[in-house]
């Protein structure tokens, strides 16, 4: 076999480089469109949008993607033979279309450079923890306009009529009266003061002996179960508290650039 001089291994290199370059470059795009090559970058900052604004990549959403690129770069190819790049419509709209980009960023930028800490995240949410502790009331009530209505309610009541069939005819909470005046579990704060002492006052299967004025008119108050507020487990509830802890530093941060500011604008006047 006839040995290469070094001047033919290296013109072959060169051979081969060169038919390789088209295929590397190739390997860079996912289109051809019109001559002009689509490059494979656009599609990789397509699926990173995506993928900041929580959603999971898929492969059938890959390939809607490839295909979205694809299209825009025909689309833009025909904007830009009518002239709509030299519009100054077209201008304007590339200008805040810019600083949309530059803020959000901006703020991305803020939100990696000072992450929630796991102590804040739980920190948080004991804090939490403890205002949604204490008790909760599960109860029916029936409410009235006036106080003559509502004790001869609960007289009926007292002398055997059902307290749901009741609420159901006599009810103005209609919300309620169709469930025959049923309530779901709440803490007694989650009422009007007059309504939830009263409530909190009374005990399992007791009915209040007379009616309880509030702003909404007459109660009778029936309590039928109660139970020790319920809260998720942490790791439950960690995603979202560590989300809120964020938009909270990203507010403080707004805050922050706009009071800095020197402006002679007043925020908030007509």
């Amino acid at each position: 076999m006839k040995t290469l001089t070094p001047a033919a291994r290296a013109a072959l290199a060169l051979t081969v480089l060169a038919l390789c370059a088209p295929l590397a470059a190739l390997a860079q795009n996912i289109a051809v469109v019109n001559g002009k090559a689509v490059p494979k970058a656009r599609l990789d900052v397509l699926l990173q949008q995506a993928t900041r604004a929580g959603q999971k990549v898929t492969p059938e959403m890959q390939v809607q993607a490839r295909d979205q690129v694809v299209l825009r770069e025909i689309f833009e190819q025909e904007a830009l033979k009518r002239g709509v790049a030299a519009t100054p419509d077209f201008a304007a709209q590339m200008q805040l279309a810019r600083q949309s980009i530059l803020i959000r960023e901006l703020f991305e930028n803020h939100r990696k450079k000072n992450p929630v800490a796991e102590a804040d995240t739980k920190a948080e949410y004991e804090r939490f923890k403890a205002q949604a502790s204490g008790t909760e009331y599960r109860a029916h009530h029936i409410l009235v306009d006036k106080e003559d209505d509502a004790k001869a309610l609960i007289a009926q009541i007292k002398a055997g009529a059902k307290f749901e069939e009741l609420a159901k005819k006599s009810s103005k909470d209609t919300g309620s009266a169709e469930k025959g005046g049923e309530l779901d579990f709440a803490k007694a704060d989650a009422y009007v003061p007059e309504f939830g002492g009263a409530m909190a006052k009374l005990k399992k299967d007791q009915m209040t002996d007379e009616p309880v004025k509030s702003q909404f008119g007459w109660h009778i108050i029936r309590l039928d179960e109660t139970r020790e507020s319920l809260f998720p487990n942490y790791d439950e509830v960690k995603a979202q508290i560590q989300q809120r802890l964020e938009q909270v530093r990203l507010q403080a941060y707004q805050e922050e650039l706009r009071t800095k500011a020197k402006t002679d604008y007043k925020f908030g006047t007509q």
